[in-house]
């Protein structure tokens, strides 16, 4: 298709989709606008009116929202289970189902899902699994290795690394014949009108060696259509980014996994989550799916319950009150009142979102500036 119009294709983002491509170990990337057009088009790219999605609930709360209503109101229903239950998937997944969808590391209940299990429950019914490695990141996991058929991710975070641009992009693996699953017919194997009746699967099913229909399909009539586009701008920046990626999750990794170890120890805190520690109820599929450390964000609960847990963050000076995730510079939010406070009571205890729950971005400062931060925030918190 070539570089015709930035809006389907450019030169330095095509070098972007190229090198993530890579990293996770698939066949194809394209880069969208943001995190959120890049889970949004890559569900898209799968169903339409009258089709399901089965979704872990645990998930980030614009997430929740995008699944749970967004997509209701074109005709997509989705079906919210248990993430640390595979049997739950394989309730939910009826002939209407095109998709089950996961985060490699959930936001904020930090759950890791035995993707093995869930893979092979989707792919024996005919569904792919979608992944969201944000939190991971391709340096800590490469989902399909582990069965995973599209990968998403915001770029925003880790991969840009310094909180200065927005973007998404999604990776197909290649290894999903489409045309071969009778639910995908219509999109896949159908001849598709708006291109003079091509067949993505009869075309691209096969390219160089490669199943890109997934791809290619997600690039040429969604990006097209609906304009999701990357900014080249922000493609140098996450090109940049990337350069510095292993260093940076290094260091993210090291200063959670210390700072959610003295946080247990803190006589102001009642309980700390974190992937890393042996208390964490998925720390031993973290273990199996994880390698190289176990991310940059923890959360924890302060005593005192939300009013405390708010002055905790006011009272800190080295991490910033932002919604973001994944910058060189620690960051800190209350996701009760903030990412999740659009969602129901009920909706948010089910993403493991407590009113006492504080989310810590980790930064890459010295870890005993960040510690001594964080005691003084404490204690002035509850008085102490």
């Amino acid at each position: 298709f070539g570089n015709i119009y930035t809006r389907i294709m450019n030169p330095t983002t095509d070098a972007f989709e190229r090198r993530i491509a890579d990293l996770e170990g698939g066949g194809a990337a394209v880069a969208t606008a943001s995190g959120q057009a890049a889970q949004t088009l890559a569900l898209l790219n799968l169903a339409q009116a009258g089709d399901s999605i089965v979704a872990s609930s645990a998930l980030y709360g614009g997430t929740f929202t995008l699944l749970k209503f967004t997509l209701a109101r074109l005709g997509i229903t989705t079906r919210f289970v248990d993430v640390n239950d595979p049997q739950a998937f394989a309730r939910a997944i009826d002939k209407t189902t095109k998709a089950v969808y996961l985060e490699t590391i959930g936001n904020p209940g930090l759950e890791v899902p035995d993707f093995r299990a869930i893979a092979d429950i989707a792919h024996a019914a005919g569904v792919p699994v979608v992944v969201d490695n944000t939190f991971a990141t391709p340096f800590l996991s490469r989902p399909i290795e582990h069965g995973a058929d599209i990968v998403v991710h915001s770029a925003t975070k880790w991969i840009g690394g310094h909180g200065t641009s927005i973007g998404g992009v999604v990776v197909d693996s290649g290894r999903f014949d489409y045309a071969a699953a009778p639910r995908f017919k219509s999109f896949y194997v159908d001849p598709e009108p708006a291109y003079h009746g091509l067949s993505f699967g009869g075309v691209f099913g096969n390219f160089g060696g490669a199943n890109i229909s997934y791809a290619i399909r997600l690039r040429v009539v969604l990006l097209r259509d609906i304009g999701a586009a990357l900014s080249p701008f922000n493609s140098f920046f996450f090109l940049q980014g990337l350069e510095t990626l292993q260093l940076r999750i290094e260091r993210h990794s090291q200063n959670a996994l210390r700072i959610a170890k003295y946080l247990e120890g803190h006589p102001a805190v009642k309980w700390v989550s974190y992937p890393g520690l042996e208390s964490h109820k998925t720390h031993a599929t973290a273990a199996r799916y994880l390698g190289g450390g176990f991310g940059g964000v923890l959360t924890f609960g302060v005593l005192g319950g939300e009013e405390a847990a708010k002055k905790v963050i006011a009272g800190s000076r080295l991490f910033s009150l932002v919604a973001n995730v994944g910058d060189a510079k620690s960051l800190v939010i209350h996701p009760w009142s903030t990412t999740h406070q659009q969602l129901a009571e009920a909706d948010r205890e089910a993403a493991g979102v407590t009113a006492d729950l504080i989310r810590l971005s980790d930064g890459i400062e010295d870890v005993a500036d960040l510690e001594h931060d964080l005691d003084v925030a404490l204690r002035g918190a509850i008085g102490l």
